[in-house]
């Protein structure tokens, strides 16, 4: 089961890392880390945190950047209020995790 972040690429992950090197695996990471925060900072309505978290977690940080130049090419995207930008971004997640056979939800235990 999933704590607060997802564990399904532990494993990948580590492989990554030994093919990429760690000081790149790093950076990556701290990159995927800076987008989280513009995610949180800018289009959470208060109730997408755990998406974003898993999306960053899930998937690649080149599919991170595309949805970031969405959001950037939508001319409007300063008019719409916190809510529907959280909306239009959580769509463009979930479109690109759905694309490559992601589920965004976290695997919680049954009580």
């Amino acid at each position: 089961f999933d704590s607060f972040i997802t564990h399904r690429n532990r494993k990948f992950d580590m492989e990554k890392a030994k093919r990429l090197g760690i000081d790149a695996y790093n950076a990556e990471q701290a990159e995927k880390a800076n987008i989280l925060e513009v995610l949180l900072s800018n289009y959470n309505d208060g109730r997408k945190k755990t998406l974003f978290c898993v999306a960053v977690n899930l998937l690649e940080l080149q599919e991170l950047q595309e949805v970031l130049r969405e959001i950037e090419n939508r001319p409007d995207i300063k008019m719409l209020t916190l809510k529907e930008k959280s909306a239009f971004v959580a769509g463009l997640l979930q479109d690109t995790a759905s694309n490559r056979g992601i589920d965004l939800k976290l695997h919680k235990k049954k009580r």
